[in-house]
């Protein structure tokens, strides 16, 4: 398989596997797409890590399948690229990205897709799509702008330059730079810390701030509202309150 799915403890690894640079071919995209919504599904996955392994996350698509593909056959398949990719992002669950060595293209739209993302201290990230005559297909245009603004990305992708971990984290593309040994281990670690809390409250304030950056103030906050007193209904919310009544703060234990 191009892409793998390991549970433990609560932490779901989706592993990109396709040596040496694990292009994003097509049946890569579809298999991610597929571990993306089973790991959604799965009650024992309570958080998400994306990892390419030690050496590269992902270097982008597959150039040669792509090259012999004409305009019909990418308006069939441009639909379900963004499809696989937008699983990931919909995953309603913590998701980090271990970011090592390259992610570009593709790659770099699949870390863009996380929550949060870890970078190597040498990695490298981009949006070289330009460079072939195109733009971004699997979301890069959209959830780039929106995390590091317009001009910032407009600058990346107009240019297709490559951005080091420590730009990428002056830009706000990536959110912590570690050591390239650390990377894996610390993406892991914060998946587990979360992966311990309340997993409704934690997929509500992931849709909360997903689905109200899509939208105006007002529903945003209707969104906000009706989640907020949801949550209400839950034992996660009754454990929490009762602990810190008779604990302190932060010392709950969630099931």
């Amino acid at each position: 398989m191009t892409v793998n799915l390991e549970v433990a403890d609560g932490v779901g690894v989706i592993r990109l596997a396709r040596p040496p640079m694990n292009a994003l071919d097509i049946a890569t995209q579809d298999r991610l797409r597929e571990l993306a919504r089973e790991a959604g599904d799965r009650a024992d996955v309570r958080a998400v890590v994306l990892y390419g392994g030690e050496k590269v996350f992902a270097a982008g698509a597959d150039i040669k399948e792509m090259q012999v593909m004409d305009h019909v056959a990418m308006v069939e398949r441009s639909r379900a690229l963004q499809d696989a990719f937008t699983a990931v992002a919909r995953i309603p669950k913590p998701v980090v990205a271990a970011i090592t060595g390259y992610a570009l293209g593709g790659g770099c739209e699949l870390a863009l897709c996380a929550d949060y993302r870890i970078a190597a201290d040498n990695a490298k990230l981009g949006q070289p799509e330009i460079l072939l005559g195109l733009i971004p297909g699997a979301g890069g245009t959209q959830r780039l702008s929106r995390l590091i603004g317009p001009s910032r990305a407009k600058d990346l992708i107009f240019t297709g330059r490559m951005v080091k971990a420590d730009e990428a984290l002056a830009l706000g593309l990536v959110d912590r730079v570690v050591p390239a040994g650390e990377v894996y281990e610390q993406a892991h670690a914060w998946a587990a810390k979360l992966a311990q809390g309340p997993a409704v409250a934690l997929r509500a304030a992931k849709e909360a701030v997903d689905q109200g950056l899509e939208t105006d103030i007002d529903t945003g906050l209707a969104l906000e509202r009706t989640w907020f007193s949801a949550l209400f209904a839950t034992a996660d919310r009754e454990t929490g309150m009762r602990s810190f009544v008779e604990e302190g703060p932060g010392k709950a234990k969630f099931a």
